[in-house]
């Protein structure tokens, strides 16, 4: 693989907070692996520079993603490196994701420095977070708790904990960890009922479709995709992209392998102040991935999940 360094040296675009340095490394040490040189090109995006409004009110499609997809069609960067669930479901035609990293555990985590605080103790307290999908899960599973707004990196996130604008925070575990944060974590909260949003735990790259040579990018799937990750994350994908979701929809689902042959994909819609909850799962091959995600779409939209995608859009 030595020979790739004299094809190129790859520019890495990402965004500039410390978890997003973090995935780009990890994405760069992966490559240099394979004889691939790189360079980490940082780039500012709307949802990392609008911090006084929610992410609904400032508008969802690409808020973490359009400036580094910007940079790919111009050819300042290579590859852009993302946080998977923040991709928008569709694309646009000229872009396309190449490769998909082995997903952490996708649970979401509640942190805290109160280590007695849990959310099945019937003590009620203050919640930080930015997701309406986890807080309209809140209200339908933990109504007796109270939620704050919290936009910002997950430093200025712990930091405003600290600082006692909340009890506690409702993160991705793959941050936390990620982060180093892991004493902070006082409960991984159940997949079954609190379902994470499409893609939650891995590191997607995307290019433009003509801007790497294919040796290249072949070499960079190979170094980097994991395939069985990649199956469920297409299964989550499509059912989002039939939804036409975005961050701002709170909407879930998780793709995970029920055998060595068969993925099992349980995902739906909540409504935001928490009342009605449809879920749904559906089963099928890793090459039906997309079909089984669209079929759930489907189950969940005849289920009164387009009237309640209606009432959802009409409220952000």
């Amino acid at each position: 693989m030595a020979y790739l360094c004299s094809i190129m040296h790859i520019r890495i675009g990402t965004r500039s907070s410390r978890l997003a340095v973090w995935q780009a490394e990890h994405i760069q040490a992966l490559l240099e692996k394979g004889g691939l040189t790189s360079e980490l090109v940082l780039i500012e995006t709307k949802g990392d520079l609008v911090l006084d409004r929610s992410l609904s009110k400032i508008g969802s499609k690409g808020v973490f993603t359009q400036e580094l997809e910007d940079q790919l069609r111009t050819g300042a960067i290579d590859i852009a490196v993302h946080s998977a669930k923040d991709l928008p479901s569709n694309l646009p035609a000229d872009l396309h994701i190449i490769a998909f990293t082995e997903r952490e555990p996708a649970n979401d985590v509640l942190v805290s420095r109160n280590k007695s605080l849990s959310l099945q103790g019937g003590e009620s307290f203050r919640i930080g977070t930015s997701s309406t999908r986890r807080v309209a899960m809140l209200k339908h599973y933990c109504p007796h708790l109270a939620t704050v707004d919290m936009r910002g990196n997950l430093q200025t996130r712990i930091r405003k904990l600290d600082e006692g604008h909340c009890d506690a925070l409702l993160l991705a575990y793959a941050g936390v960890h990620r982060m180093g944060y892991d004493d902070l974590i006082v409960e991984r909260l159940p997949l079954d009922e609190f379902t994470p949003a499409v893609a939650q735990g891995s590191i997607a790259i995307e290019v433009a479709k003509d801007a790497l040579k294919s040796e290249v990018a072949e070499a960079i799937t190979r170094l980097v995709n994991h395939a069985p990750t990649e199956a469920c994350l297409r299964a989550e994908r499509a059912f989002l992209a039939r939804l036409e979701g975005g961050c701002s929809i709170p909407s879930f689902a998780l793709a995970q392998w029920t055998d060595s042959e068969t993925i099992g994909l349980t995902g739906g819609l909540v409504s935001l102040d928490g009342s009605q909850l449809l879920r749904e799962t559906f089963s099928g091959s890793a090459e039906e991935s997309p079909l089984v995600g669209h079929s759930l779409a489907e189950a969940i939209l005849a289920r009164g999940g387009d009237t309640l995608l209606l009432e959802i859009r009409a409220q952000l």
